[in-house]
């Protein structure tokens, strides 16, 4: 079978560093371990399990240097001989672990790497908990003011009955009698090299090296139990839409050791019903009548504090726009607040009684040209045409 493409698998270029590997593998490992389905359907399962085993045998290789050097070189892990020896019969299997020496410990890693799927290492590594990303829906002006909210957080933590273990005493621990507490099982093969030793993951520990004899009746042996807390969020004036809040350490707890992982809070604001947010600017559109546009009026323009008395001169067009200053969103970041910008919308009346439309025919006759000069340069354009 064809070399698989380790650099693919974990996603990173031929020239990572070994830094950038690593980081790629606990990513991945993270998200398929098989902690994490255990209460998943079937298929779900087993297809994380053969991820997991997969990214574990891509990090084998790549996440020791001599191997890597052999992979980049000849295309698999094993160098130029790599591929070959195929499987003689005749094995039997032995617990424990031991090289053989010599000529025949050269093929040794080329059995493991195959059947183990990362063995032991993959199990006891060191894995960071997962985020758990939760979203907040805020009020218009919560968002703009500030805000203390109490947010539900359903997590896995480590078990605090039996401090993680699973086993409901010390001595409910033992050490595995298949593979002696090693975490793998070596299998002796005659080849036409010689004989050559391989390992796989213990079937009966699952690699751990250890069996628990009698498990925690709170977390049913898994170590972990699922908790619903609450999260004391404190909104900042000014965030806004889809900005990210994160609480570090907050999130799933890890494993063998691993750090907790983050929540993350993604904010989403609701729209407000007279207001537009922009940056830290807002904008707002007050209808005023055809009268008050004409002649002329002082009004209030609301905010999201009290309400401005603005004065309107007279012959306001529809669409006008003029700006408070001061009356928007506070910054982010910093300790200034944008303006109001406010858009003239003037309404003309409907439903008329038929002595409204002879009054207003009447004011129409005594307005001359000059009094609609947006007209009447529209009508002078049409003669040019």
């Amino acid at each position: 079978m064809a070399e698989q493409d380790y650099y693919k698998i974990l996603g990173v270029s031929k020239s990572a560093s070994e830094d950038e590997i690593k980081s790629a593998y606990r990513k991945l490992a993270k998200q398929y371990h098989p902690d994490l389905y255990s209460g998943k359907p079937a298929a779900e399962k087993s297809a994380a399990e053969a991820k997991f085993k997969e990214i574990s045998r891509a990090y084998d290789c790549l996440g020791d240097s001599q191997k890597r050097a052999q992979y980049d070189q000849f295309g698999s892990e094993d160098g130029p001989l790599g591929g070959g020896a195929g499987g003689a019969g005749g094995g039997f299997w032995r617990s424990g672990g031991g090289g053989m020496g010599g000529f025949e410990d050269i093929f040794s890693n080329i059995f493991s790497s195959a059947f183990s799927g990362g063995g032991r290492r993959a199990q006891n590594n060191v894995i960071d908990g997962d985020d758990i990303t939760v979203t907040l829906t805020l009020a218009f002006k919560e968002a703009a003011f500030g805000c203390t909210k109490e947010v539900p957080i359903n997590r896995v933590e480590s078990c605090s009955e039996c401090g993680g273990t699973g086993a409901k005493s010390t001595n409910s621990v033992k050490q595995c009698p298949k593979c002696r507490g090693t975490g793998v099982m070596t299998q002796t093969l005659n080849t036409p090299f010689g004989q050559m030793a391989t390992t796989k993951t213990c079937d009966q520990c699952g690699g751990r090296g250890k069996i628990i004899t009698d498990p925690c009746k709170v977390c049913n042996g898994s170590g972990r139990i699922k908790k619903v807390r609450t999260l004391n969020v404190s909104v900042p004036a000014g965030i806004d839409n889809n900005q990210v809040m994160t609480y570090y350490n907050q999130g799933n707890s890890g494993f063998n050791g691993g750090r907790n992982g983050s929540v993350l809070i993604v904010i989403n604001v609701r729209p407000h019903k007279l207001f537009v947010r922009k940056g830290s600017d807002l904008y707002i559109d007050v209808p005023i009548t055809m009268t008050q546009a004409a002649l002329g009026c002082k009004i209030l323009i609301p905010t999201l504090e009290s309400p401005v008395s603005y004065a309107i001169s007279e012959g306001a067009q529809n669409g006008q726009q003029f700006r408070i200053k001061g009356y928007g969103i506070k910054n982010f970041k910093r300790e200034t607040r944008g303006d109001l910008y406010v858009k003239l919308t003037v309404e003309i009346p409907k439903n008329l009684s038929s002595k409204e439309r002879d009054m207003l025919r009447g004011l129409e006759n005594t307005l001359g040209a000059n009094q609609y000069p947006a007209q009447k340069e529209f009508l002078e354009n049409i003669k040019e045409i």
